[in-house]
């Protein structure tokens, strides 16, 4: 008979299969072979007469040769190694980023995150921990992992091209921004089931023609930056949901793994703060006492937040320095006093007026005014006088009852800080709840008798919060050592110096 040796690769119609052989046993006239087929890796063992093994042709052995395509080769191998890489590398998606992680990040995605079998959760940090840099991660763990093909990420429009140049910088992932132009140049296509990977604007994606064609395609992950403003509110029996939290509700419908970023949760109120908690699981909270009840006992598996206090490097120093929080109480100079009691007044009588009439954005642009009060006699008297001037205009004019300007209170959330004084402003100066020339002449001469309260108290250079501020500044701890300072203040105008405007565009 022929020999056969071990490891040898027999083809022919004995088998379906070629084989390789790993054992050989002579039994007389017959051979019995123990083989392996090369194809599907089946076992064989069988008995061959010498007849039989004319029939079996014994394959010629080969060198193997390098001569294949090195990219496709590589492609292949690198593939198979990221398939399985999350596997050995605890850390992967911070491994092959342009990132410096810190213990809390790493904590917050791999360690809470990533433990939930279903990844719906809201990040809830304080300002400057790096939710951006999380979400980042999360979302490389996810592709690495095959999960995760198709992501949507929803942000205030002015931080667009921030998440779009930082996913490129720091993680190496492209996205494409999708806005009314965008849209418009794709007619009769839904672009967001063409682009895969997408960054879009809250107050784009809430208007109701663009929320119906999202409502239309799947995503597999969706994070959705400054995610508070998607916010509702109970009144009795009935909950008034906004635009933005029906676009909420549009995205927890259409996404596998859904991820919330905001350093402000919650207003204070509980069941505003379940609703909004509803959106990554609608059923997880069935009432607000259960949420509460949660709450208190720090059972929520889909939130966490962490205080700047709680932050720490690798080394476990502090990465912010301390807060030590303190609300000074003062007492109002008589003139001060005058001036608020005269502005309340004004502010409720035609607040209310406002609201009768349905006048919804008259009042709130008369809470504008109450707000420049408590920053500084300043802004007030400065907000003051353009409101008068602009209503004498208009009264010359007779065109006060043209002014009807419509506006979303939501849109001014998401403005530029420059935008948002720039929008209040012109509100504040325009718009009344007069309807007669007789009401208009009647509010100017109310806007004459502020002024003059108001000029009045600026004469007397006894703004009990510019005193307050001053004592501070002339602290001898501060003159010796050097210590700066950092004041804050809502109102552009409180900024200014007597003789010098502070700049519209920038401050």
């Amino acid at each position: 008979m022929k020999p056969l040796d071990t490891d040898q690769i027999l083809e022919g119609d004995l088998w379906p299969e070629p084989i390789r052989v790993i054992r050989v046993r002579s039994l007389g006239n017959t051979l019995k072979i123990e083989a392996v087929g090369t194809e599907t890796g089946e076992f064989y063992e069988f008995l061959i007469s010498e007849e039989e093994l004319d029939r079996v042709t014994k394959r010629a052995e080969t060198e193997p040769s390098f001569k294949g395509n090195p990219e496709a080769a590589f492609l292949a191998l690198e593939a198979q190694r990221v398939r399985l890489a999350y596997q050995f590398d605890p850390l992967l998606a911070v491994n092959v980023s342009q990132i410096d992680p810190l213990p809390h990040q790493i904590d917050a995605v791999y360690f809470h995150i990533l433990r939930n079998p279903k990844v719906r959760f809201l990040l809830a940090d304080d300002p400057g921990a790096g939710k951006t840099i999380m979400a980042g991660l999360l979302l490389k763990e996810l592709k690495y992992r095959g999960l995760v093909q198709r992501t949507l990420i929803v942000v205030p429009g002015h931080l667009k091209y921030q998440w779009l140049r930082e996913m490129k910088e720091r993680f190496g992932e492209n996205f494409t921004i999708v806005d009314r132009t965008v849209v418009d140049a794709t007619w009769g296509q839904n672009i967001w089931q063409r682009e895969s990977q997408i960054i879009t604007s809250m107050d784009f994606a809430k208007r109701d023609e663009v929320r119906a064609t999202l409502a239309e395609v799947r995503w597999d992950l969706v994070i959705v930056d400054e995610a508070h403003k998607m916010a509702a509110y109970r009144y009795g029996d009935k909950t008034k949901k906004t635009q933005r939290y029906r676009l909420g509700e549009v995205l927890s419908r259409t996404s596998r793994y859904l991820l919330f970023l905001t350093a402000t949760p919650h207003r204070g109120d509980p069941e505003n703060f379940r609703l909004f908690l509803a959106l990554l699981e609608p059923d997880l909270f069935s009432s607000k006492d259960v949420f509460v009840e949660a709450l208190q006992a720090g059972t929520n598996p889909v939130f966490l937040r962490r205080l700047k206090e709680d932050l720490k490097d690798i080394y476990g120093r502090p990465l912010f320095p301390g807060r030590v929080v303190k609300t000074i109480k003062y007492r109002l100079s008589d003139p001060e006093k005058r001036l608020y009691n005269a502005v309340t007044a004004y502010v409720q009588e035609f607040y209310n007026r406002a609201l009768a009439k349905d006048k919804r954005n008259v009042a709130f642009a008369l809470l504008i005014l109450q707000r420049r009060l408590a920053s500084s006699v300043r802004a007030a008297r400065k907000s003051l006088e353009r409101r008068k001037k602009r209503l004498e205009e208009l009264l010359k004019l007779g065109q006060w009852l043209a002014q009807r300007t419509s506006f979303d209170e939501e849109d001014l959330e998401d403005l530029e800080e420059w935008e948002r004084v720039k929008r209040e402003d012109e509100m504040l100066e325009r718009l009344t709840a007069a309807e007669t020339r007789e009401e208009l002449q009647r509010e100017i001469e109310l806007l004459n008798e502020l002024l003059r309260l108001a000029k009045e108290a600026e004469r007397a250079e006894v703004e009990t919060k510019l005193n307050e501020l001053r004592k501070v500044m002339e602290e001898e701890r501060i003159r010796e050592t050097g210590e700066k300072l950092l004041v804050f203040t809502e109102s552009r105008d409180t900024l200014g110096v007597p003789g010098r405007e502070v700049p519209s565009m920038g401050f």
